[in-house]
């Protein structure tokens, strides 16, 4: 579990990256409010250092976090001491009965899982309607094919006081991968510490995801935004409902 978000990419990410997560918080809480959910159980798939854990915790839920990095999950457990955190695979995990479950951040095409695919999600989808009280609420989002423009690179460079990323973007469109290549640079003590990671997605269209939830047995809603927080480019988000 450690070659993902490592120590040092992981304290870039809460640091630095944290915007999706806090800005999609009180939309996701008003969802929740819509469909008369205001308290028990939320899980959150893909949960990271624990920023939208915390603003559930305040709004008086329950939070069970389950992440694949183990330094994502430290930083969370030390930011919400309230809430439970696991370190696993948001697909092999064992989700317990709960009344919401959220995956924030285009979680779900994360290729961590060297056997995620297709088949692997679907499955996940039966599982979370299983473990949900009827009424219950699926929250997530996803990224969709068109991150990258066909036969191009996109390179970025982003700086804090302490640290330094540099990603550079590409996407396969026959395979529907994209991947990133991230390159970080933490300053510990007088020096800079440098690390490399690759993260790849399967990227995933909504009309397909949408049939997919239908044929589980959930109602479902697409969106692109969670709230007044608009999702980035072509990013979708859904709400999928158990019936009562």
């Amino acid at each position: 579990m450690k070659e993902w978000y490592k120590e040092d990419l992981a304290y870039i990410h809460d640091v630095g990256h944290s915007d999706y997560a806090l800005k999609s918080a009180p939309g996701i809480i008003e969802i929740l409010a819509q469909n008369n959910i205001r308290e028990g159980l939320v899980v959150d798939l893909g949960c990271g250092s624990g920023l939208s854990a915390l603003a559930l915790t305040k709004a008086n839920y329950q939070v069970l976090g389950v992440d694949i990095s183990e330094s994502l999950v430290a930083i969370a457990r030390t930011r919400v001491p309230n809430a439970e955190f696991r370190v696993e695979s948001l697909f092999k995990f064992n989700i317990p009965f709960c009344n919401a479950v959220i995956s924030i951040g285009e979680c779900l095409n994360y290729l961590f899982d060297s056997d995620n695919n297709c088949q692997t999600l679907i499955q996940l989808f039966k599982r979370i309607y299983n473990a949900l009280a009827p009424g219950g609420v699926f929250i997530f989002d996803i990224a969709e094919p068109g991150q990258v423009i066909e036969e191009s690179r996109i390179k970025s460079f982003t700086e804090g006081e302490d640290w330094i990323v540099l990603v550079e973007k590409e996407e396969d469109q026959e395979k529907s991968i994209l991947s990133r290549r991230i390159v970080t640079l933490r300053k510990v003590e007088e020096y800079y510490r440098r690390d490399d990671e690759v993260h790849y997605l399967l990227l995933y269209k909504a009309t397909d995801v949408i049939e997919e939830l239908r044929q589980v047995g959930f109602n479902v809603w697409s969106m692109s935004s969670y709230g007044h927080y608009r999702l980035p480019k072509s990013h979708v988000a859904f709400v999928a409902r158990k019936s009562v």
